[in-house]
């Protein structure tokens, strides 16, 4: 089968197209493996609301769960067993995209307990355990680059384990992340570990960006505010790229990664996340034709996916050097009175509360399907 041609653009501009989806029907019933064949797709993305949202429907779970309530699990023990079962058996789909790109792409992340952000050695703790139990080397393990997530990103990436993190919103937070990746292969290089085995990505977050900031534009309501909106998402972007190459692509910090790259250390790419468009006043995949630039990855509801299959426009690299135009954007919207610091924090808040809330609700409703199955035993 072939690519579509779109997709295939967007690969060969360097970006790794990702889907921000998964379920066992789409495993069991080969929708993942022919998105693999016939839309460029080399990686998956989890999070507590995609389980959620999984489980919720349908009845692929059902034989799963009787079994798990005859064996007296609860709620979490089956959400876990269930979980890592759909990440390795996708692994499983994605092991020839890995093979063939040495490593880099063919990976399907997991997200550590969202209950965990703000405890960093609960978040190694399970951490540890999710890699074990889901025992495949093309898994990636999703830690929130929140402030306690950032030892535990170092930790675990010191373990020889590879890391997804999630949940970046500002240009600070990215470079810390940065610099806890490269701290976590500086130690497992001591500890011994091949650091070519070892890979990450750093998930920054577009959409709900322009979100949070057009409501803010609104409320201000100026001539000078209401001509920013929907520039923010990909400027914050945009300015994070620039952070990237400045430390990993031959920029003013690049020495540190070249002394770990020397012994095998791989560069931890920028992955866009949220990019599904929010807002219908603007283009359905504008979170993607203007993101587009080397060793990067974008991960995409299946909206977005068949929406730039059918439509989509690759106008180049759409990323390298226009940091400074970033930078003017968010200039101009400090002019007008937004508080970034503000909106990135709230961002982060609601991020880590949104994850939470979805894992509460998978774990009522859970209870509440291992309950019926138990009296059908």
């Amino acid at each position: 089968m072939a690519q579509n041609e779109n997709l295939a653009a967007l690969s060969a501009a360097g970006v790794s197209v990702w889907l921000d989806d998964l379920s066992r029907e789409r495993i069991q019933s080969g929708n993942l493996a022919d998105l693999v064949a016939t839309r460029s797709v080399v990686g998956v993305t989890t999070n507590p609301s995609i389980f959620q949202a999984a489980m919720s429907v349908g009845h692929a779970y059902d034989a799963q769960l009787k079994d798990l309530a005859a064996q007296g699990a609860d709620a979490d023990a089956a959400i876990r067993t269930m979980t890592t079962d759909d990440v390795r058996a996708a692994c499983d789909v994605l092991a020839p995209v890995f093979e063939a790109t040495g490593g880099v792409d063919g990976r399907v992340s997991i997200e550590v307990d969202p209950r965990f952000a703000f405890d960093a050695d609960k978040t190694v703790a399970q951490a540890i355990e999710l890699w074990k139990i889901v025992d495949r080397k093309n898994l990636f393990i999703k830690i929130p680059a929140t402030e306690a997530g950032l030892p535990a990103i170092t930790s675990v990436i010191t373990e020889g384990i590879s890391v997804n993190v999630t949940l970046i919103f500002s240009v600070p937070r990215y470079r810390a992340v940065m610099g806890a990746y490269l701290d976590g292969l500086r130690n497992a290089k001591i500890g011994g570990h091949d650091l070519a085995k070892i890979h990450s990505v750093a998930s920054f977050f577009v959409s709900r960006v322009d979100t949070e900031i057009d409501k803010r534009l609104e409320a201000i309501g100026t001539p000078e505010a209401l001509a920013l909106r929907g520039k923010a998402g990909v400027a914050n972007a945009r300015l994070a790229y620039a952070e990237y190459q400045d430390v990993f692509d031959g920029g003013a910090h690049t020495s540190t990664y070249n002394h770990l790259a020397a012994q095998g250390g791989n560069r931890q790419r920028p992955l866009w996340a949220s990019t599904g468009v929010k807002n219908p006043d603007y283009p359905d995949t504008l979170y993607v034709t203007e993101l587009v630039g080397p060793n990067t990855v974008n991960t995409l509801p299946e909206k977005t996916l068949q929406a730039f299959a059918d439509h989509g426009e690759v106008l180049g690299d759409t990323l390298s050097g226009r940091g400074a135009e970033g930078a003017q954007v968010f200039a101009d919207l400090a002019a007008v009175g937004i508080d970034l610091d503000d909106v990135f924090a709230l961002l982060e808040r609601e991020g880590v509360e949104k994850f939470e809330g979805a894992w509460g609700e998978l774990i009522e409703a859970t209870t509440g399907q291992l309950d019926i199955a138990a009296e059908g035993n």
